[in-house]
């Protein structure tokens, strides 16, 4: 109903929307940037964030814009594995067949990325989502697993992703070593007001909308309810745009964004 009462093709804060259509905020530029050192520095990427804060967005981008002749894309959202399961998933996503002991897991792993790094000259790039979530055991052994030829060489980029819990976890005394291997860090900072208001025009516009929609007012209350995270500001404008369209508005106001936020309870 909202879409034919704004006119518009489809719903313009769906999170599946195409990479090549994000809006491009100061924060995931930074991101890319970031993202693309590695790329040309190899090693390891702590990427931090608060749900919803466009980590695993910016991520997909770059996922999907790597080149295939060149780099090796591995991604896994983390759950909570053993570090057995770990080394299983991450054999099968590098093209292993995952072998039944860890320790020959373990193998399987070094030998495949050196094989894809030294022989076919393809750098291994493996994204480890969610790694908030991972047991000290997990965070124990990546600095293992990711140690080639004594620390002279890194023959991958390891990019490990997560809330701002796991800063407290890499705190510990047994995860030093590999926090101490950190060789890039970013913390998501979320949106600005302004780009909060050309976030919301640009979504609309790009869903057919001809006309301004939402005040300025209203804009400025998405930012303020919603911290400037992408996510809740989906949340916030999509059930706004329902709230307006309920109410027969034309317009989305203020207080169809306070009316959004107590039922979506941003």
């Amino acid at each position: 109903m909202f879409k034919q009462h704004f006119g518009l093709k489809f719903n313009p804060f769906d999170k599946e929307i195409p990479t090549d259509k994000l809006y491009e905020s100061r924060d995931l530029k930074e991101l890319d940037s970031r993202l693309k050192y590695m790329l040309d520095n190899r090693g390891i990427c702590l990427i931090v964030g608060e749900p919803g804060s466009g980590k695993s967005t910016g991520l997909r981008k770059f996922y999907e814009t790597m080149s295939r002749s060149l780099y090796k894309p591995c991604y896994l959202p983390l759950t909570t594995l053993t570090v057995k399961e770990f080394y299983q998933a991450l054999a099968s996503l590098l093209g292993e067949t995952p072998a039944y002991k860890k320790v020959t897991l373990f193998q399987q792993i070094q030998s495949s990325i050196s094989n894809l790094y030294f022989e076919k000259r393809i750098t291994p790039v493996i994204i480890v989502d969610e790694i908030h979530m991972a047991p000290t055991s997990v965070l124990d052994d990546l600095r293992v697993i990711f140690n080639f030829k004594v620390d002279s060489a890194n023959p991958f980029v390891l990019i490990l992703s997560g809330q701002p819990s796991i800063r407290s976890k890499l705190s510990l005394n047994s995860c030093y070593p590999l926090r101490q291997r950190i060789t890039m860090r970013y913390s998501m900072q979320g949106l600005t007001p302004e780009e909060t208001a050309s976030y919301c025009t640009s979504r609309m516009k790009l869903a057919g909308c001809t006309r301004e929609v939402f005040t300025p007012a209203a804009l400025a209350a998405i930012h303020t309810t919603s911290g400037g995270f992408p996510r809740s500001i989906n949340n916030v404008a999509l059930t706004a745009l329902m709230y307006s369209t309920a109410h027969k508005l034309d317009m989305v106001d203020e207080e169809a964004v306070y009316q959004a936020n107590v039922e979506t309870g941003v």
